[in-house]
C-alpha cells in the first residue's frame, strides 16, 4: 500500500508540476507584455498560482519519492488549505450570484438587466467608484461596444434583432423605456416629449452618444457587468466543484501514504534500538 500510494502521489504531483510551468510563464509574459492596467490586474493571481503549485508539488515529490515525512506533513498541510480555500470559494461564488436574472426583450435577441435585481454584495463592489473606474477602463480596452459599430444594418430595427452580450445590451444601448428611436448603431434620438415612463430613470438622462461615454454610467451598464460576471463564476464555480473532489483525492492518497511512512519509521527506529 505504502508503494501504491506513494507512487501515485509522485506521478500526480510530477502532472502538477508540469502544469506549474506554463501557468508561471504566462505570468512572467504577462509582466512584460501587459498592454492595459486589465492585463496587469491578472499579473500577480497567476504568478502566485504558478509559484504556490509548483512548491506544493516539489514537497509532495520529495516526501513520497525520498519518504521524507515532514515534507509529507507540510504538503499535507498545504492540500488542507487549498481544499478549505476553494471550498470556501465555490460556496461563495454560488451564494452571490444565485440572484439576477435579465428580462427578454419583446422582438430582440437580448435581455435587460436590473441592478436591484442582483445580491447587494456585488452590487457595492460596482457600486464603489474606484472599481467601477477600473472596469470601465477594462471596457474601453477591451472595445466591447466597438464590434456594434462596425456592423452592418439594413434598417435601425436591425440592432434589435441582434443578439447583444450582457454589456453590450447594459453599456451599449440606452435601456427600451426611455422610448430613444435608433437612427443607426451608435445614435439614438431622444423623443419630444420625453416618454413618461423615462422621465424618473436616472439610466435615460445618463445616455450619452458620444462613443466614449454611452451608458457606462448607467446601472443597467453594471447590471449587465454583474451579469456576465454571474455567468462566469458559475462556470468557475463548475470548475472549482470538480478541482475540488479531485484534490479531496489526492489528499486521501497523500494521508494513506504519510501513515505508510510513519509507520516505517517507527519501525525503523524500533529496529535501531534492538
Amino acid at each position: 500500500m505504502f508503494k501504491i500510494s506513494n507512487s501515485l502521489i509522485s506521478i500526480l504531483n510530477t502532472l502538477t508540476l508540469l502544469i506549474s510551468f506554463p501557468i508561471i510563464g504566462v505570468g512572467l509574459w504577462l509582466r512584460s507584455h501587459a498592454a492595459s492596467r486589465c492585463d496587469q490586474i491578472l499579473l500577480w493571481p497567476i504568478l502566485i498560482a504558478g509559484l504556490f503549485l509548483m512548491v506544493v508539488a516539489l514537497l509532495g515529490i520529495f516526501g513520497s519519492f525520498c519518504n521524507i515525512t515532514p515534507f509529507l506533513w507540510i504538503y499535507l498541510f498545504l492540500m488542507f488549505l487549498m481544499i478549505v480555500a476553494l471550498f470556501c470559494l465555490t460556496v461563495f461564488s454560488i451564494v452571490v450570484t444565485n440572484k439576477g436574472a435579465g428580462d427578454a426583450v419583446s422582438g430582440g435577441g437580448y435581455k435587460e438587466y436590473r441592478l436591484g435585481d442582483y445580491s447587494g454584495w456585488l452590487q457595492r463592489r460596482v457600486g464603489d467608484a474606484e472599481t467601477w473606474r477600473s472596469i470601465k477602463s477594462c471596457m474601453a480596452d477591451a472595445g466591447v461596444c466597438g464590434g456594434l459599430q462596425v456592423l452592418l444594418f439594413q434598417e435601425a430595427n436591425d440592432l434589435y434583432l441582434s443578439t447583444l452580450s450582457s454589456i453590450q445590451s447594459g453599456c451599449c444601448r440606452p435601456p427600451s423605456y426611455c422610448g430613444y428611436k435608433q437612427e443607426n448603431a451608435t445614435y439614438w434620438r431622444i423623443p419630444t416629449p420625453v416618454p413618461d415612463a423615462a422621465i424618473n430613470q436616472t439610466d435615460c438622462t445618463t445616455w450619452s452618444n458620444n462613443q466614449k461615454s454611452l451608458c457606462f454610467d448607467c446601472n443597467s451598464c453594471k447590471a449587465g457587468v454583474l451579469a456576465n460576471i454571474k455567468t462566469q463564476w458559475k462556470k468557475i464555480a463548475a470548475v472549482n466543484f470538480c478541482l475540488l473532489l479531485f484534490l479531496v483525492i489526492v489528499y486521501a492518497i497523500g494521508c494513506c501514504a504519510l501513515r505508510s511512512s510513519s509507520k516505517d519509521d517507527r519501525y525503523f527506529r524500533y529496529r535501531g534500538y534492538h
